[in-house]
């Protein structure tokens, strides 16, 4: 199968949206990342839902498995206002030499080979010069992993 035939459309965000508002698009879309793009809708890099992570909690807890034991559920739920002020900016990994995109008539291994070396969960598909959407680590692995039942 080609990226274009995988590729569904996902919500996008930019440089400048609210760090909360692209983790509620996660939960709702249930998504291992977002597409993060340019004024022109160009993509710039993936915000996975693991750096969403990251910025809700001190940098001492997730230095420190024991730290994150004692957090209790009502700690715990108090996490997110962590997220209130902070812009995807704030939070977005390096940008990479590479980025995770690739055109409409890849192949599902080119696909697995970019996901694989970049650690990245999802990859933009750009088919006629403008993206189409994204093919996620686990709708490849639908495709590519055939149905069995191990003996």
């Amino acid at each position: 199968m080609l990226a274009r035939e995988l590729a569904t459309p996902i919500p996008v965000v930019d440089l400048d949206a609210e760090l909360f508002r692209a983790a509620r698009l996660l939960t709702e879309q249930q998504l291992p990342g977002l597409i993060v793009t340019d004024d022109a809708g160009r993509p710039l890099g993936v915000l996975p839902g693991s750096q969403v992570l990251g910025s809700l909690l001190p940098r001492y807890v997730q230095e420190d498995p024991c730290l994150a034991r004692v957090y209790d559920e009502k700690a715990a739920d108090g996490l997110c206002g962590r997220l209130a002020g902070f812009r995807v900016r704030d939070v977005m990994p390096p940008k990479p030499a590479e980025l995770p995109v690739v055109r409409g008539d890849a192949t599902a291994v080119e696909i697995a080979a970019i996901m694989a070396r970049m650690h990245c969960p999802l990859v933009a598909v750009i088919d006629g010069g403008s993206m189409v959407g994204a093919v996620t680590a686990a709708c490849l692995l639908d495709r590519i992993v055939p149905a069995f039942s191990p003996a």
